[in-house]
């Protein structure tokens, strides 16, 4: 009995459209943590400034593949678990590393970002491995439970506006200060408050 090789690159042979259309989200977010670090390095806010047009082109990609994916009825375990993992680098990683290049640098500031990506990483395995159980007849989930991580798009919303009108690094609003060992910057805990949000079973937010 002869055994047929694998064709090479099979496994994107087997990508639908929608799976394609999901590695632009990670691909965007990947670029704009890379943006990031450019920023850091240089110190050239023109990299900043591309970061606030990457995260939303990830939303672009992140809404249109599970409409095309629908459409050609081709929802598939590996393009979902391929959607969580790019929606966590675009809207859990990409944001915190974004806030702590516009000045959240401080020690309870890093704890809160690290807390608010694994919120977030949390709120994405939750949404896996309920989805059957929450859809209807038609398979399709009609609420979420906690907000949806995309929902951190906000928050890079708030941080361009402040990137704009020139209030971040030493500028960042509502200041900082010393607690305990470490510093915190106030505007931290909204990150905070983002990730209990995310993780939040009373919240149940419909799904369009």
């Amino acid at each position: 009995m002869t055994v047929s090789k694998p064709k090479h690159f099979s496994m994107i042979r087997s990508f639908a459209l929608a799976d394609f259309l999901t590695l632009g989200n990670g691909i965007c977010g990947t670029s704009s943590i890379l943006c990031v670090a450019k920023y850091l390095v240089s110190n050239d806010s023109t990299y900043l400034h591309a970061v606030f047009g990457l995260l939303p082109a990830s939303l672009f990609f992140d809404i249109f593949d599970g409409r095309v994916a629908r459409m050609q009825k081709k929802q598939s375990l590996l393009g979902q678990e391929l959607d969580s993992l790019a929606d966590l680098v675009s809207f859990g990683v990409a944001p915190a590393t974004l806030a702590f290049a516009v000045g959240l640098r401080g020690g309870w500031d890093a704890a809160i970002l690290v807390y608010f990506v694994c919120c977030g990483l949390a709120r994405l395995a939750r949404f896996n491995a309920t989805a059957a159980e929450l859809a209807d007849e038609g398979g399709k989930v009609k609420y979420f439970e906690g907000t949806p991580i995309p929902s951190s798009l906000l928050l890079v919303t708030m941080l361009g506006f402040f990137v704009k009108s020139g209030r971040f690094g030493d500028q960042i609003p509502l200041g900082a200060m010393a607690v305990g060992p470490f510093t915190l910057h106030p505007l931290a805990l909204v990150f905070f408050l983002s990730g209990c949000a995310m993780i939040s079973k009373s919240l149940r937010i419909p799904k369009p």
